[in-house]
Protein backbone atom coordinates (compact mmCIF):
# COMPACT_ATOMS: atom_id res chain seq x y z
CA UNK A 1 0.00 0.00 0.00
CA UNK A 2 1.53 3.94 -0.58
CA UNK A 3 1.10 5.43 2.18
CA UNK A 4 -0.44 8.87 2.67
CA UNK A 5 1.96 10.04 4.93
CA UNK A 6 0.98 13.20 7.34
CA UNK A 7 3.29 12.64 10.06
CA UNK A 8 6.36 14.31 9.66
CA UNK A 9 6.43 16.05 13.03
CA UNK A 10 7.01 12.54 14.40
CA UNK A 11 9.55 12.29 12.07
CA UNK A 12 10.57 12.49 7.78
CA UNK A 13 12.12 10.28 5.34
CA UNK A 14 15.47 11.27 4.26
CA UNK A 15 15.59 13.59 1.20
CA UNK A 16 17.80 12.15 -1.78
CA UNK A 17 19.33 15.16 -2.30
CA UNK A 18 20.69 14.62 1.65
CA UNK A 19 21.61 10.83 1.46
CA UNK A 20 23.45 11.49 -1.99
CA UNK A 21 25.54 14.37 -0.42
CA UNK A 22 25.80 11.51 3.26
CA UNK A 23 27.08 8.13 0.88
CA UNK A 24 30.24 8.95 0.67
CA UNK A 25 31.26 8.80 4.19
CA UNK A 26 29.48 5.64 4.99
CA UNK A 27 31.56 3.68 2.59
CA UNK A 28 34.74 5.59 1.02
CA UNK A 29 35.35 8.55 3.00
CA UNK A 30 35.21 6.66 6.55
CA UNK A 31 37.84 7.86 8.59
CA UNK A 32 37.81 9.09 12.10
CA UNK A 33 37.45 12.87 11.92
CA UNK A 34 39.38 12.88 15.24
CA UNK A 35 42.54 11.28 13.37
CA UNK A 36 44.59 13.70 11.88
CA UNK A 37 46.05 11.00 8.86
CA UNK A 38 44.50 11.63 5.20
CA UNK A 39 41.42 9.69 5.95
CA UNK A 40 40.61 11.73 9.36
CA UNK A 41 41.32 15.00 7.60
CA UNK A 42 39.10 14.06 4.99
CA UNK A 43 36.63 13.48 7.77
CA UNK A 44 36.69 16.33 9.77
CA UNK A 45 36.72 18.42 6.32
CA UNK A 46 32.57 16.95 6.07
CA UNK A 47 32.15 17.44 9.34
CA UNK A 48 33.42 21.02 9.50
CA UNK A 49 31.22 22.10 6.60
CA UNK A 50 27.94 20.56 7.92
CA UNK A 51 28.71 22.99 11.26
CA UNK A 52 29.04 25.77 8.73
CA UNK A 53 25.72 24.76 7.19
CA UNK A 54 23.85 24.55 10.49
CA UNK A 55 25.80 27.73 11.64
CA UNK A 56 24.51 29.44 8.24
CA UNK A 57 21.18 28.35 8.18
CA UNK A 58 20.05 29.40 12.61
CA UNK A 59 22.52 32.75 11.79
CA UNK A 60 24.97 31.42 14.16
CA UNK A 61 28.78 31.66 14.54
CA UNK A 62 30.03 27.97 13.20
CA UNK A 63 31.86 27.62 16.86
CA UNK A 64 28.56 27.85 18.17
CA UNK A 65 27.27 24.84 17.03
CA UNK A 66 27.57 21.33 19.43
CA UNK A 67 26.68 18.01 17.59
CA UNK A 68 24.26 15.90 19.62
CA UNK A 69 22.59 12.25 18.61
CA UNK A 70 18.93 14.11 18.11
CA UNK A 71 17.03 16.59 20.04
CA UNK A 72 16.41 14.91 22.60
CA UNK A 73 20.26 15.02 23.55
CA UNK A 74 20.26 18.94 22.98
CA UNK A 75 18.02 19.21 25.55
CA UNK A 76 19.07 17.58 28.08
CA UNK A 77 22.76 18.91 27.48
CA UNK A 78 21.01 22.79 27.36
CA UNK A 79 18.92 22.00 30.70
CA UNK A 80 21.31 19.20 32.76
CA UNK A 81 24.66 20.97 31.49
CA UNK A 82 23.80 24.01 32.26
CA UNK A 83 22.51 23.56 35.65
CA UNK A 84 25.84 21.90 36.42
CA UNK A 85 27.32 25.36 36.78
CA UNK A 86 25.60 25.84 40.19
CA UNK A 87 25.09 23.92 43.30
CA UNK A 88 21.10 24.48 42.88
CA UNK A 89 18.20 26.87 42.11
CA UNK A 90 15.25 27.42 39.93
CA UNK A 91 14.74 26.95 36.66
CA UNK A 92 11.61 27.89 34.28
CA UNK A 93 9.97 26.03 31.38
CA UNK A 94 6.05 25.51 30.53
CA UNK A 95 3.55 23.31 31.31
CA UNK A 96 3.47 22.08 27.16
CA UNK A 97 7.48 21.42 26.46
CA UNK A 98 8.40 18.02 24.64
CA UNK A 99 8.88 15.51 27.33
CA UNK A 100 13.11 16.06 26.21
CA UNK A 101 12.48 19.34 28.38
CA UNK A 102 9.82 18.68 30.51
CA UNK A 103 12.07 14.93 31.72
CA UNK A 104 15.23 17.10 32.22
CA UNK A 105 13.41 19.43 34.32
CA UNK A 106 12.13 16.80 36.50
CA UNK A 107 15.18 15.19 36.38
CA UNK A 108 16.85 18.40 37.65
CA UNK A 109 13.93 18.70 40.44
CA UNK A 110 15.36 15.31 42.04
CA UNK A 111 18.34 16.24 42.41
CA UNK A 112 16.89 19.59 44.60
CA UNK A 113 16.15 22.50 41.99
CA UNK A 114 12.51 24.27 42.21
CA UNK A 115 11.11 24.14 38.71
CA UNK A 116 8.71 26.20 37.85
CA UNK A 117 5.98 24.97 34.91
CA UNK A 118 4.44 28.14 33.34
CA UNK A 119 0.50 27.54 32.26
CA UNK A 120 -0.56 28.56 29.16
CA UNK A 121 -4.11 30.04 27.33
CA UNK A 122 -6.49 27.59 25.55
CA UNK A 123 -4.57 28.02 21.93
CA UNK A 124 -1.46 26.71 24.02
CA UNK A 125 0.97 29.67 24.08
CA UNK A 126 2.58 31.09 27.46
CA UNK A 127 0.28 32.99 29.82
CA UNK A 128 3.66 36.14 29.49
CA UNK A 129 2.52 37.88 32.92
CA UNK A 130 2.88 34.15 34.72
CA UNK A 131 6.13 33.90 33.45
CA UNK A 132 7.25 36.88 33.69
CA UNK A 133 6.45 36.89 37.60
CA UNK A 134 7.68 33.38 38.11
CA UNK A 135 11.36 34.92 38.36
CA UNK A 136 13.43 34.61 40.70
CA UNK A 137 16.54 35.94 42.98
CA UNK A 138 17.87 32.19 42.34
CA UNK A 139 16.76 31.83 38.66
CA UNK A 140 18.84 29.92 36.81
CA UNK A 141 17.76 29.06 33.42
CA UNK A 142 14.33 29.83 31.44
CA UNK A 143 13.22 27.20 28.49
CA UNK A 144 10.26 27.57 26.40
CA UNK A 145 9.78 25.62 22.86
CA UNK A 146 9.62 27.96 19.73
CA UNK A 147 6.55 26.05 18.87
CA UNK A 148 4.74 23.07 20.28
CA UNK A 149 4.99 19.80 18.49
CA UNK A 150 1.27 19.28 19.16
CA UNK A 151 -0.49 21.74 18.60
CA UNK A 152 1.50 23.32 16.50
CA UNK A 153 0.89 27.17 18.66
CA UNK A 154 3.95 29.35 17.65
CA UNK A 155 5.59 30.87 20.99
CA UNK A 156 6.27 34.75 22.12
CA UNK A 157 10.37 33.31 22.13
CA UNK A 158 11.92 36.56 21.58
CA UNK A 159 10.00 38.49 23.82
CA UNK A 160 10.42 35.75 26.61
CA UNK A 161 14.42 35.30 26.18
CA UNK A 162 14.53 39.46 27.02
CA UNK A 163 12.47 39.00 30.38
CA UNK A 164 15.14 36.31 30.82
CA UNK A 165 17.99 38.20 30.28
CA UNK A 166 16.47 41.47 31.88
CA UNK A 167 16.52 39.29 35.22
CA UNK A 168 20.18 38.10 34.14
CA UNK A 169 18.89 34.56 33.32
CA UNK A 170 20.22 32.50 30.00
CA UNK A 171 17.42 31.38 27.95
CA UNK A 172 17.03 28.23 26.11
CA UNK A 173 14.53 27.20 23.12
CA UNK A 174 13.74 23.48 21.44
CA UNK A 175 13.44 24.97 18.02
CA UNK A 176 12.80 20.94 16.86
CA UNK A 177 9.81 21.35 14.95
CA UNK A 178 10.58 24.84 13.79
CA UNK A 179 14.28 24.16 12.17
CA UNK A 180 13.69 24.12 8.04
CA UNK A 181 10.14 25.27 8.11
CA UNK A 182 10.30 29.15 9.28
CA UNK A 183 13.46 31.51 9.79
CA UNK A 184 15.67 30.91 12.26
CA UNK A 185 18.08 33.37 13.46
CA UNK A 186 19.29 33.26 16.87
CA UNK A 187 20.48 36.80 17.54
CA UNK A 188 16.82 38.12 16.71
CA UNK A 189 15.24 35.72 18.91
CA UNK A 190 17.90 36.55 21.55
CA UNK A 191 18.36 32.93 23.07
CA UNK A 192 21.87 31.55 24.48
CA UNK A 193 20.54 28.07 23.58
CA UNK A 194 18.77 26.36 21.32
CA UNK A 195 18.15 22.55 20.01
CA UNK A 196 16.79 20.88 16.90
CA UNK A 197 16.87 17.63 15.10
CA UNK A 198 17.93 16.16 11.89
CA UNK A 199 15.22 13.67 11.46
CA UNK A 200 12.45 16.25 11.51
CA UNK A 201 14.03 18.24 7.98
CA UNK A 202 14.57 15.16 5.79
CA UNK A 203 17.82 14.35 7.21
CA UNK A 204 18.72 11.09 8.86
CA UNK A 205 17.69 9.85 12.95
CA UNK A 206 20.39 9.92 15.23
CA UNK A 207 21.62 13.81 14.38
CA UNK A 208 20.59 16.97 16.13
CA UNK A 209 22.50 19.95 17.00
CA UNK A 210 22.74 22.28 20.21
CA UNK A 211 23.66 25.89 19.54
CA UNK A 212 25.41 27.04 22.58
CA UNK A 213 26.00 31.20 22.25
CA UNK A 214 29.44 32.29 22.96
CA UNK A 215 29.97 33.19 26.74
CA UNK A 216 27.61 30.81 27.67
CA UNK A 217 29.21 28.39 29.64
CA UNK A 218 28.22 24.32 29.78
CA UNK A 219 29.11 20.98 31.19
CA UNK A 220 29.32 17.69 29.30
CA UNK A 221 26.93 15.21 29.79
CA UNK A 222 28.57 12.66 28.25
CA UNK A 223 32.45 11.88 29.37
CA UNK A 224 34.91 10.19 27.43
CA UNK A 225 37.60 11.47 24.51
CA UNK A 226 36.49 15.25 24.57
CA UNK A 227 34.88 15.72 21.29
CA UNK A 228 33.26 19.08 20.38
CA UNK A 229 34.78 21.00 22.11
CA UNK A 230 34.67 18.45 25.57
CA UNK A 231 30.77 19.09 25.49
CA UNK A 232 29.87 15.90 24.01
CA UNK A 233 32.21 12.95 23.54
CA UNK A 234 32.02 10.06 21.06
CA UNK A 235 33.20 9.71 17.65
CA UNK A 236 31.29 11.75 15.19
CA UNK A 237 28.47 10.52 13.35
CA UNK A 238 29.89 12.03 9.94
CA UNK A 239 27.51 10.80 7.56
CA UNK A 240 25.11 12.16 9.94
CA UNK A 241 26.39 16.01 10.71
CA UNK A 242 26.30 16.12 6.18
CA UNK A 243 23.20 15.09 6.84
CA UNK A 244 21.64 17.54 8.76
CA UNK A 245 23.58 20.35 7.25
CA UNK A 246 22.88 19.22 3.66
CA UNK A 247 19.02 19.00 4.84
CA UNK A 248 18.90 22.73 6.11
CA UNK A 249 20.81 24.41 3.26
CA UNK A 250 18.21 23.07 0.86
CA UNK A 251 15.08 23.59 3.92
CA UNK A 252 16.12 27.11 3.76
CA UNK A 253 16.79 27.59 0.08
CA UNK A 254 13.16 26.17 -0.92
CA UNK A 255 11.18 27.53 2.21
CA UNK A 256 10.34 30.79 0.06
CA UNK A 257 8.22 28.03 -2.51
CA UNK A 258 7.55 25.68 0.30
CA UNK A 259 6.06 27.44 3.62
CA UNK A 260 3.12 28.82 1.59
CA UNK A 261 2.08 26.00 -0.31
CA UNK A 262 1.94 24.07 3.25
CA UNK A 263 -0.19 26.77 4.72
CA UNK A 264 -2.43 26.50 2.18
CA UNK A 265 -3.07 22.36 2.18
CA UNK A 266 -3.10 23.23 5.99
CA UNK A 267 -5.93 25.94 5.85
CA UNK A 268 -8.06 23.73 3.59
CA UNK A 269 -7.82 20.54 5.68
CA UNK A 270 -9.11 22.68 8.66
CA UNK A 271 -11.74 24.32 6.83
CA UNK A 272 -13.02 21.52 5.52
CA UNK A 273 -12.94 19.14 8.41
CA UNK A 274 -14.62 22.01 10.52
CA UNK A 275 -17.34 22.28 7.92
CA UNK A 276 -18.17 19.37 7.42
CA UNK A 277 -18.44 17.11 11.07
CA UNK A 278 -19.59 18.16 14.18
CA UNK A 279 -18.23 18.51 17.46
CA UNK A 280 -15.33 19.53 16.00
CA UNK A 281 -12.58 21.68 17.42
CA UNK A 282 -8.90 22.77 15.74
CA UNK A 283 -6.35 22.81 18.65
CA UNK A 284 -3.54 25.56 18.61
CA UNK A 285 -3.93 28.97 17.53
CA UNK A 286 -5.70 29.48 14.19
CA UNK A 287 -2.81 31.86 12.64
CA UNK A 288 -0.30 31.76 14.78
CA UNK A 289 1.34 28.16 14.41
CA UNK A 290 3.56 25.79 11.96
CA UNK A 291 2.77 25.59 8.39
CA UNK A 292 1.89 22.28 7.91
CA UNK A 293 0.65 21.80 11.64
CA UNK A 294 -3.20 20.95 11.81
CA UNK A 295 -4.79 19.17 15.32
CA UNK A 296 -7.83 18.37 15.90
CA UNK A 297 -10.05 17.65 18.54
CA UNK A 298 -13.13 15.42 17.90
CA UNK A 299 -15.58 14.55 20.48
CA UNK A 300 -17.52 11.48 21.56
CA UNK A 301 -14.06 9.54 19.43
CA UNK A 302 -10.42 8.08 20.25
CA UNK A 303 -8.36 9.18 18.64
CA UNK A 304 -6.25 5.58 18.54
CA UNK A 305 -9.71 4.58 16.69
CA UNK A 306 -9.18 7.18 14.08
CA UNK A 307 -5.82 6.59 13.78
CA UNK A 308 -6.47 2.79 12.88
CA UNK A 309 -9.49 3.63 10.83
CA UNK A 310 -7.42 6.20 8.71
CA UNK A 311 -4.25 3.54 8.66
CA UNK A 312 -7.09 0.88 7.22
CA UNK A 313 -7.10 3.09 4.11
CA UNK A 314 -3.45 4.00 3.36
CA UNK A 315 -3.56 7.06 5.86
CA UNK A 316 -0.41 7.78 8.71
CA UNK A 317 -1.60 10.42 11.31
CA UNK A 318 -0.91 10.86 14.77
CA UNK A 319 -2.57 11.42 17.96
CA UNK A 320 -1.23 13.51 20.67
CA UNK A 321 2.51 13.30 20.22
CA UNK A 322 4.30 10.11 19.01
CA UNK A 323 6.80 10.58 21.49
CA UNK A 324 4.37 9.47 24.15
CA UNK A 325 2.15 7.01 21.57
CA UNK A 326 2.73 4.70 23.63
CA UNK A 327 1.14 5.52 26.65
CA UNK A 328 -2.58 5.77 27.49
CA UNK A 329 -2.28 8.47 29.42
CA UNK A 330 -4.07 12.31 27.36
CA UNK A 331 -1.60 14.37 26.28
CA UNK A 332 -0.25 16.57 28.67
CA UNK A 333 -0.02 19.68 26.34
CA UNK A 334 -3.56 19.33 25.61
CA UNK A 335 -4.83 19.21 29.50
CA UNK A 336 -2.69 21.92 29.89
CA UNK A 337 -4.32 24.57 27.50
CA UNK A 338 -7.76 23.81 29.85
CA UNK A 339 -9.20 20.67 27.73
CA UNK A 340 -10.51 17.36 29.76
CA UNK A 341 -9.63 13.81 29.20
CA UNK A 342 -11.93 13.45 26.61
CA UNK A 343 -11.29 16.22 24.58
CA UNK A 344 -7.33 15.34 24.76
CA UNK A 345 -7.77 11.11 23.87
CA UNK A 346 -9.67 12.33 20.77
CA UNK A 347 -7.25 14.72 19.41
CA UNK A 348 -6.10 14.01 15.71
CA UNK A 349 -2.40 15.33 14.87
CA UNK A 350 -1.93 15.88 10.93
CA UNK A 351 1.76 17.19 10.20
CA UNK A 352 2.21 18.18 6.38
CA UNK A 353 5.53 17.68 4.57
CA UNK A 354 6.61 19.00 1.46
CA UNK A 355 5.99 15.90 -0.42
CA UNK A 356 2.27 16.11 0.47
CA UNK A 357 -0.20 17.02 -2.31
CA UNK A 358 -3.74 17.96 -2.45
CA UNK A 359 -4.66 15.21 -3.83
CA UNK A 360 -3.91 13.62 -0.85
CA UNK A 361 -5.79 16.36 1.34
CA UNK A 362 -9.01 15.76 -0.79
CA UNK A 363 -8.69 11.76 -0.16
CA UNK A 364 -8.08 12.35 3.38
CA UNK A 365 -11.30 14.95 3.07
CA UNK A 366 -13.17 11.97 1.09
CA UNK A 367 -12.35 9.50 3.58
CA UNK A 368 -12.20 10.66 7.32
CA UNK A 369 -15.95 11.99 7.87
CA UNK A 370 -17.27 8.19 7.06
CA UNK A 371 -15.26 7.47 9.84
CA UNK A 372 -16.11 9.96 12.34
CA UNK A 373 -19.86 8.62 11.18
CA UNK A 374 -18.89 4.90 11.78
CA UNK A 375 -17.23 5.58 15.21
CA UNK A 376 -19.84 7.63 16.63
CA UNK A 377 -22.44 5.37 15.47
CA UNK A 378 -20.49 2.75 18.37
CA UNK A 379 -19.98 5.98 20.83
CA UNK A 380 -22.91 5.64 23.64
CA UNK A 381 -22.03 9.74 24.47
CA UNK A 382 -22.66 10.53 20.80
CA UNK A 383 -26.17 11.93 20.06
CA UNK A 384 -26.33 13.26 16.46
CA UNK A 385 -28.30 16.91 16.30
Amino acid sequence: MNYVYFDHAATTGVDPRVFARMEPYFSEFYGNASEIHGPGRKAREAVEWGRAAVAQALGANEKEIVFTSGGTEADNMALIGYAQRFSGGHIITSAVEHPAVMESARFLQRQGWDVTFVPVDQYGAVDVDAYRAAFRDDTRLASVMLANNVVGTLQPVAELARIAHDQGVAFHTDAVQVAGSLPIDVDELGVDMLSISGHKIYAPKGIGALYVRKGTRIGPILHGGGHERRLRSGTENVPGIVGIGAALELAVAEMSATRPRLEQLRDKVVAATLATIDEVQLLGDAVNRLPGNACFSIRYIEGESMLLQLDGKGIAVSSGSACASGSLEPSHVILAMGFGAEEAHGSLRLTLGRENTEAEIDYFLEVFPPIVEHLRKMSPLYVKG
